[in-house]
């Protein structure tokens, strides 16, 4: 199916640049639209098609992702509802947007998803949120098959869309915030940025990389390096004194009542 991204910011191109080197689609089948397509020179000579007409990408391609900002999800989806029909696939990645409010102004007629991946959907590490109306089986497996391709997917009750941007989407900011600290911390102890830098990005990653394989519970990973009166457990200890798991759950949930 060909595929057209109405937003060609950096997750727009991301999508696209993802979709193509993953694979899952030739670059003549991706579209991107903006109106300034100048700053999408890049994608461009890769071979993915460059739009600023809107009405004509939806015309040409069979699924749209929607991946603009929230304040202009009403002007586009007025623009583009009339190219609309039972074969499209629309996908919206705008944050706050609900399937009702799209539909409202698309009507019955078209499958609409919402899809909330983070940032690291432009190196294909995204986890991708989903939730769709009216989608039939095949629908939904072609949308989870192309956000696996860039990253992993879950499939989440629609209300859930706020927790999934704070814990997938903001997440990426808390965890980027722990390896800074790290990242200090192996300064202080004596190495210099570069070293302290890899160091602490490997090790969360290959942290992250143990619960995704043995799905295995943190816990237990955990009592894996934690050895009595071991420099580990008195590392946990000390951050727990300080608040440190206490601290993440405020943040998240801060996230969270400012989202809501």
């Amino acid at each position: 199916m060909k595929i057209a991204i109405i937003g060609g910011g950096n997750l727009g191109t991301a999508i696209a640049l993802g979709l193509l080197q993953s694979g899952f689609a030739a670059a003549q089948n991706i579209s991107v639209t903006k109106r300034n397509i100048a700053t999408l020179a890049a994608i461009k000579e890769k071979g993915i098609n460059i739009y600023t007409d809107n009405i004509k990408a939806t015309r040409e391609n069979e699924v749209i992702i929607l991946a603009i900002k929230p304040f202009q999800i009403k002007e586009i989806l007025e623009e583009i509802k009339q190219q609309l029909t039972p074969a499209h696939i629309l996908i919206s990645v705008v944050t706050g947007i609900t399937i009702e409010e799209i539909k409202s102004i698309t009507g019955e007629a078209t499958a609409i998803f919402r899809a909330m991946p983070n940032t690291a959907i432009a190196i294909q590490q995204s986890i991708t949120c989903l939730s769709s109306m009216h989608t039939n089986d095949a629908q939904k497996k072609f949308v989870e098959e192309l956000f696996n391709t860039l990253g992993k997917t879950v499939t989440i009750d629609e209300k859930l869309m706020n927790a999934a941007t704070v814990l997938g989407a903001c997440g990426t900011a808390y965890a980027m915030r722990y390896i800074r600290a790290s990242v200090q911390g192996g300064i202080e102890i004596g190495f210099d940025a570069a070293t302290a830098s890899l160091i602490a990005a490997q090790t969360v990653k290959g942290a992250a990389e143990l619960l995704l394989t043995t799905h295995t519970h943190p816990e237990q990973e955990i009592d894996k390096v934690t050895t009595p009166k071991g420099c580990t457990i008195a590392g946990l200890n000390e951050m727990e004194h300080q608040g440190f798991s206490s601290a993440v759950i405020k943040g998240i949930a801060a996230s969270f009542n400012k989202i809501g």
